[in-house]
């Protein structure tokens, strides 16, 4: 038989709506705040409530720490009553004793109450805010409450939702306890439970409407591509079929109507239009200007002003496609996603006739259409004199002169739209390819830092006190770091805080003042020294005398700033039997390039001259290189014998 305190555990269970672990929980809770407050326990002292159920007992046990002798019974206990719980416990360790006072159920029942309610309530709140969550985006049924100017307030099962003002349909009335279905549009957590807003007007509750209506439209045979309402006056709705066999329109509209119908009296009276998707976009705003009858369609797309869609129809069909305050031509523009303007059929023909004799390019590029045109003025001639309605033969002929005139208007647009297309694509490759350019620029000129330069701190520069510290601040501190930022130029450097022309003209004196060699690439430095031999095998050679020559001090070489002097090699083809050999030695020139001030004077170092291997010791060097300062080259200077001991220089 089960105890009066399970029967009143259940019952709360079923009333709240509560799941039981819920409502255990917060009878726990309340148990244990009952005791904390009538034995005045500290917060930071562990308690825990156990409830039976079966029994209706409560049991409470406090945690207490083992002590040789007690001084805070509360908190304390000996050790020999801790073993008695825990056998294996020591002094200063913690156990859970029972300590459930022994009139405990009254004390439960008056301070527990409204701990137990309180929590229940929260729990009531949390429930219904993680069902109503769960709905955003779907129907909901209730009856009207309160009706108030700013909101409806709507009574669905056990909690209150808001119609605000806003959200209502124009013209909407509402009575006291009317069923409604609204749209649930946000769920908000509050303190006073969930703020539930629902809407009659937003445009998914139509479709909310019609998947309930329609089983195809649930079931996924038609699917709704886009909706266009305007709330209370008329809305359209793009369906298209995903199953072969299946017509949209027909299955949403149903037998005569009965199936649009139970929506539109819904929603008080609403006209909706149901319209057949298409992909093709000119089909498809024909379409949209239903129940208007739209004689042509040309698109036109452009960055600036977006999509425009430029409409033909007839003269007596232009007030039905514009519609009442252009609602017709705004719903369509909204589900098609195009900007629509609507022109009549009279007016287009003459802005085409007016175009044919403003603009010469006009008529060549018409064509055949170009012999409709004296047609198309006898046409609005008659129709202007006459006031009737085009047949559909004229219609035809105006349709083909219209479109042929905004055909030539569209190529030259479309052509217009490819150059500009054309010259930023240029632009962006020449952009990348400088970007490219400067990226190699810098890597060169960081290949070009030499090692030594990272383990020269700044302070052994010479700089200002001010730049150093400007320096400092930016993270530089080697002659190292400075010289990769100069890798990118003056900007490398200029961009850092407090660095100016004056610093940065500083800094470069300082840079050059240390006179650090640069670090020549091997790849680079090859086609160099290739360009050299190939100019000077490419002059031409006087014939040697088979004397021997005498030996040709060596002169020294003046070698410019910044300029590398390459090794050049040179072998003499051996002559024919009764000639004198000719061997000409490998010269290898080694020269240090400093970088000199413009007050020091520039230095002469000598040629140093090794011998090849094989070759005889005995020859003497003919040939000299000079760095010609006016060219910015090296030439080589050749002395051949004239007579006796004298000797012919010659460039």
């Amino acid at each position: 038989m089960k105890s009066e305190f399970l029967l009143a555990f259940n019952q709360i269970c079923s009333e709240r709506g509560l799941p039981g672990e819920v409502v255990l929980e917060a009878l726990q809770t309340a148990l244990v705040s009952a005791y904390r407050r009538d034995v005045g326990a500290s917060t930071t002292q562990n308690i825990t409530a156990k409830v039976d159920l079966q029994a209706g007992q409560v049991r409470i046990f406090v945690e207490k720490r083992v002590v040789e002798t007690v001084i805070n019974p509360d908190q304390e206990i000996t050790l020999a009553e801790a073993r008695a719980i825990q056998p294996n416990a020591e002094v200063g360790d913690v156990v859970m004793v029972e300590s459930t006072p022994k009139d405990f159920g009254r004390i439960a029942a008056q301070t527990a109450k409204q701990v137990i309610l309180q929590r229940i309530r929260e729990a009531e709140r949390e429930a219904q805010y993680t069902r109503y969550v769960q709905q955003e985006g779907e129907i909901v049924h209730g009856s009207v409450q309160s009706i108030t100017p700013q909101a409806v307030r709507l009574y669905l099962e056990g909690t209150e939702a808001i119609l605000p003002r806003s959200q209502q349909v124009p013209g909407e009335r509402y009575t006291l306890h009317q069923r409604l279905r609204a749209y649930v549009l946000e769920v908000r957590k509050t303190g006073r439970g969930p703020q539930i807003i629902v809407s009659r007007s937003h445009k998914n509750m139509l479709r909310r409407l019609l998947e309930l209506e329609v089983p195809e439209i649930f079931n996924g045979a038609v699917e709704i591509k886009a909706i266009a309402r305007e709330a209370g006056s008329r809305s359209k709705v793009a369906v298209a079929a995903r199953q072969p066999g299946v017509d949209p329109v027909g299955a949403c509209v149903g037998m005569r109507g009965v199936r649009i119908q139970s929506i539109v009296n819904e929603l008080g009276g609403e006209k909706i239009d149901i319209i057949e998707w298409s992909p093709d976009a000119a089909t498809f705003i024909a379409k949209a200007l239903s129940p208007a009858k739209v004689l042509s369609v040309q698109l036109e797309e452009d960055l600036v002003e977006g999509r425009t869609a430029n409409v033909v129809v007839p003269d007596d069909q232009l007030s039905l496609a514009i519609g009442r305050a252009g609602q017709n031509a705004r719903l369509a523009a909204k589900l098609t996603g195009w900007r629509i303007d609507i022109q009549s059929v009279t007016e287009a023909a003459t802005w085409a006739l007016r175009q044919v004799n403003e603009d010469p390019n006009v008529l060549p590029a018409l064509g055949a259409v170009a012999e409709l045109l004296p047609t198309v003025a006898t046409i609005l001639r008659r129709h202007e004199q006459e006031g009737l309605p085009y047949n559909s033969e004229e219609l035809l002929t105006l349709r083909q002169v219209i479109e042929g005139v905004w055909g030539y208007y569209a190529s030259i647009r479309n052509a217009e739209r490819a150059r500009r297309m054309a010259e930023e694509a240029a632009r962006r490759v020449a952009i990348e390819a400088a970007e490219a350019k400067r990226r190699a620029a810098i890597e060169a000129a960081l290949a070009r830092i030499p090692p030594q330069a990272h383990g020269i701190p700044l302070t052994e520069t010479g700089l200002s006190a001010r730049v150093l510290g400007h320096l400092e601040r930016a993270g530089l501190a080697t002659v190292g770091d400075v010289m990769e930022h100069m890798a990118e130029g003056d900007e490398g450097l200029l961009k850092l805080d407090g660095i100016g022309p004056k610093s940065l003209a500083e800094i470069k004196r300082c840079i050059e003042a240390l006179a650090l060699p640069e670090v020549e690439e091997e790849e680079k430095a090859a086609p160099a020294e290739e360009e050299a031999v190939a100019k000077i095998e490419a002059e031409p050679e006087a014939v040697l005398p088979t004397e021997p020559a005498p030996e040709v001090p060596t002169e020294a070489v003046e070698v410019a700033p910044e300029i590398e002097t390459p090794e050049v090699v040179e072998e003499a083809p051996a002559e024919e039997a009764g000639a004198e050999e000719v061997v000409t030695e490998a010269v290898s020139v080694a020269v240090e390039i400093p970088e000199l001030s413009v007050e020091e004077e520039e230095e002469e170092e000598k040629i140093e001259v090794k011998p090849k291997k094989g070759r005889k010791r005995g020859r003497r060097r003919r040939r000299q290189l000079i760095y010609d300062e006016e060219t910015g080259e090296l030439i080589a200077r050749r002395r051949h014998k004239k007579e006796e001991e004298e000797w012919e220089e010659y460039w």
